[in-house]
């Protein structure tokens, strides 16, 4: 792989255009090398482009955390899928790619921190859709209505505090409170555990980056300690809502009762750390992203500002598209199948690579170029159709929505000041700090 100086320098921008020199071979390509992951967004997109061209369906060896008290065997190593159609594919036919060996792992964790960290996300039916089924009934209009309007106050809330005493870090002041309260607030938990349940969070999806866990602590017995933490929370807040429910969805979930079907304790805690780490990185990450894409396209940002009413629904599908919180998933083969003519054996691991899908030359006209009036755009930023797409992709369009409605009217010359810091993970596509000024 060859890059010029010029590529470093541009190495915050987005547009792979910028870095011309960038060649890659597919034998360059390690995804399973945390330094590759370290790497500036526009070299990682033009790895994938190759891998899409060259080596659609690619094998890689796996990787144990490192520095831990705690053993993994070494597995058997898993194939990417880097094609927008592969991941379609796989992501239809559950009965044949699996979620429940472990979703959100490349390694094969113990069943029971699969069950503590990921739960719904990591169980096949009929486990799958009986969870889904009691979490979406707590979901119904009233609630789902309570929730919308609390999204506006939120809203109102933070930007408020960042124009009066922010930080100058958007990140801090903006795009991780924001969705971050919203939650803690739908479920009834107490302003005074915000904080931890932030820290925990970052924790649980630090994939080890040493800014969150530092140089010489267990990267695994932290994000452990961290998911216990959100357990106990949630377990006291449960355990009090059943004979004392108030309208939140903790309320909700532990008395909604389907067929006499309800949530167990730890079904319960499981959704919470679900929820908090996955509702809340993905929303925080696409806002940030927002901010540094408008930024370094000031022609789309006034197209928001001049017509936001008319953009808002294709503008909020392309940040999202643009910034792929959630890099990939996991699937096991249940059985033998031949996907796009490779053949794959059961018990092989997949990891959908749905940041290259949204990236995908078959997919979409000129994937590289961010275009607030994108249409059509099937992207896969709330993963791709199926029944594990995203239970709160609704709630996340109008957090994503209303936010940059208030930030583009309030404040329309808001913008990043300096490059994004990138967190050092494979799984999100997170960003730790960007300084701004409105």
């Amino acid at each position: 792989m060859k890059s010029t100086q010029r590529d470093l320098e541009l190495s915050g921008g987005y547009h792979l255009a910028m870095t011309p020199d960038i060649q890659w071979t597919p034998d360059d390509i390690n995804l399973s090398d945390l330094e590759f992951w370290r790497r500036p967004w526009a070299e990682r997109e033009a790895a994938f482009a190759t891998l899409r061209k060259e080596r659609p369906i690619s094998f890689y060896e796996e990787t144990a955390p490192e520095g831990t008290a705690i053993e993994f065997p070494k597995g058997p190593g898993y194939y990417a899928l880097t094609r927008h159609r592969d991941i379609a594919t796989a992501s239809r036919h559950p009965e044949i790619f699996l979620s429940g060996p472990g979703a959100v792992s490349q390694i094969d964790l113990p069943p029971e921190m699969v069950e503590y960290f990921s739960g719904m996300i990591s169980t096949d039916n009929p486990k799958h859709a009986r969870l889904r089924r009691i979490v979406s009934n707590a979901f119904n209009p009233r609630n789902v209505r309570a929730v919308e309007d609390s999204i506006e106050r939120v809203a109102d809330q933070v930007i408020k505090r960042s124009m009066t005493s922010g930080t100058g870090d958007f990140v801090v002041d903006v795009a991780a409170p924001f969705p971050l309260e919203i939650i803690c607030n739908m479920m009834g938990v107490p302003p005074s555990e915000f904080a931890t349940v932030l820290k925990c969070s970052n924790i649980i999806l630090s994939m080890g980056d040493r800014e969150l866990i530092p140089e010489g602590s267990d990267q695994v017995l932290a994000v452990l300690e961290a998911g216990a933490t959100l357990t106990a929370i949630m377990e006291e807040l449960g355990k009090y809502r059943i004979d004392n429910p108030i309208d939140d969805i903790t309320s909700a979930l532990v008395n909604a009762e389907i067929e006499s079907e309800k949530l167990t304790q730890q079904e319960l805690a499981s959704f919470f750390v679900l929820l908090v780490t996955a509702g809340n990185e993905t929303t925080r990450t696409a806002i940030a992203h927002a901010l540094h894409a408008l930024t370094e396209h000031p022609d789309q940002k006034e197209r928001l500002i001049a017509d936001y009413e008319g953009f808002s629904k294709t503008a909020v599908d392309e940040i999202v598209r643009w910034a792929s919180p959630v890099i990939w998933m996991r699937r096991t083969l249940a059985v033998d199948h031949t996907l796009s003519g490779f053949d794959l054996k059961a018990g092989d691991k997949v990891l959908l690579f749905y940041s290259s899908a949204n990236r995908d030359e078959e997919a979409f006209v000129d994937p590289d170029v961010f275009d607030v009036g994108r249409s059509p755009n099937d992207h896969y930023g709330f993963g791709a159709p199926g029944p594990h797409f995203c239970l709160g992709a609704h709630l996340a369009r109008r957090e994503i929505t209303v936010m940059w409605r208030e930030l583009l009217s309030r404040t329309p010359g808001i913008h990043a000041t300096d490059g994004p810091s990138q967190l050092a993970s494979s799984f999100v596509n997170g960003i730790k700090h960007l300084p701004y000024s409105f």
